[in-house]
C-alpha cells in the first residue's frame, strides 16, 4: 500500500504508538491516536506529525468499553475522511494470580481480554466496511512473543496470555474473511521497552535472556508495522520481533 494521503488509525498513543504514529506519517499517512490516560503523550505524537505536514488529531477512548471502539472510528472518519490502515497498540499488561480468577471468574472478560482481544476485533469490524468502500486497507493487530510461539512462559498472566493468543487466531480468521481488499497481520513484540519502575537487575536478565543481548527500542516495532502495511502479498501472519527471545 502507498501511504500518501492514507488514514493511519493508531490506539495506543504514548511510547510505540508515538514510533509508530511517526513512522507512518513520514511515509505520507495522516494519523488519528487514540489513548486513554496519555493525553500529554498523544498530544506531542500529534504536534510532531503535523510538523511533517500531516493531518493528525487524537481522541481519548476507553477500549475497555465496548461502544468507545464504535465511538472512535466514528470520531476519526468525521474529523479525517476515513480510515485505510488500523494498527491496534492498546494493551493491558496485568499480573492476575490464578486464586484471583478463582474467587472473581469474570476477570477474564475485562483487562487484557476486554481491550487486547475484545477491541481488536470490534475495531477490525467497524474499520472494515469503511476501507472496503475506500479501495481496500491495513490492519496490524499486536500479540505477544509468548503467544506466538504457543508456549506460556510466565505464572500470573492467564487473561493476558489468553488474549494475546487470541490475537493471533483473529488475524489468521480476519485475514481470511476480509480477503483480497484487506491485509491483516500482527506482531508479536518480546523485549522492546521496560516497563516502568522495572529493576536494574531484571534488565539486565532479559538481556541476557534474548540472544541479541539488547532490548529492541520501539523503532523495531515501527519497522515491522510499515512492513506489513507497505505488504501487498502477506496476510495472516504473526511475526515476533523479540531478539530471539523465543529461542532461549
Amino acid at each position: 500500500m502507498e501511504l500518501l494521503g492514507k488514514t493511519a488509525l493508531i490506539t495506543g498513543g504514548a511510547r510505540i504508538g508515538h514510533s509508530v504514529a511517526l513512522a507512518l506519517a513520514r511515509r505520507g499517512a495522516d494519523i488519528a491516536l487514540t489513548y486513554r490516560a496519555s493525553a500529554g503523550a498523544a498530544a506531542e505524537t500529534v504536534r510532531q506529525a503535523r510538523a511533517l505536514g500531516r493531518k493528525a488529531a487524537a481522541f481519548r477512548a476507553d477500549l475497555a468499553r465496548p461502544a468507545e471502539a464504535d465511538r472512535a472510528v466514528k470520531a476519526v472518519q468525521k474529523a479525517l475522511g476515513g480510515v485505510d490502515v488500523l494498527v491496534h497498540l492498546a494493551s493491558v499488561y496485568e499480573k492476575i494470580p490464578l486464586t484471583t480468577l478463582e474467587k472473581d471468574p469474570k476477570d477474564m472478560g475485562e483487562g487484557p481480554s476486554a481491550v487486547d482481544l475484545g477491541a481488536a476485533f470490534r475495531l477490525a469490524l467497524r474499520c472494515a466496511p469503511v476501507m472496503h468502500r475506500r479501495g481496500g486497507g491495513r490492519i496490524v493487530l499486536f500479540s505477544d512473543w509468548t503467544a506466538a510461539g504457543g508456549r506460556p512462559r510466565y505464572k500470573d498472566f492467564i487473561p493476558y496470555y489468553v488474549a494475546k493468543a487470541g490475537v493471533k487466531a483473529l488475524t489468521e480468521a480476519l485475514a481470511l474473511e476480509l480477503a483480497p481488499d484487506i491485509l491483516v497481520n500482527a506482531v508479536a513484540p518480546g523485549p522492546i521497552l521496560p516497563p516502568a519502575g522495572m529493576k536494574r537487575k531484571d534488565v539486565e536478565e532479559v538481556m541476557k535472556a534474548t540472544p541479541l543481548r539488547r532490548w529492541g527500542g520501539p523503532e523495531e516495532i515501527a519497522k515491522a508495522v510499515l512492513f506489513f502495511v507497505e505488504s501487498d502479498f502477506v496476510t495472516g501472519e504473526t511475526l515476533r520481533v523479540d531478539g530471539g527471545r523465543h529461542l532461549w
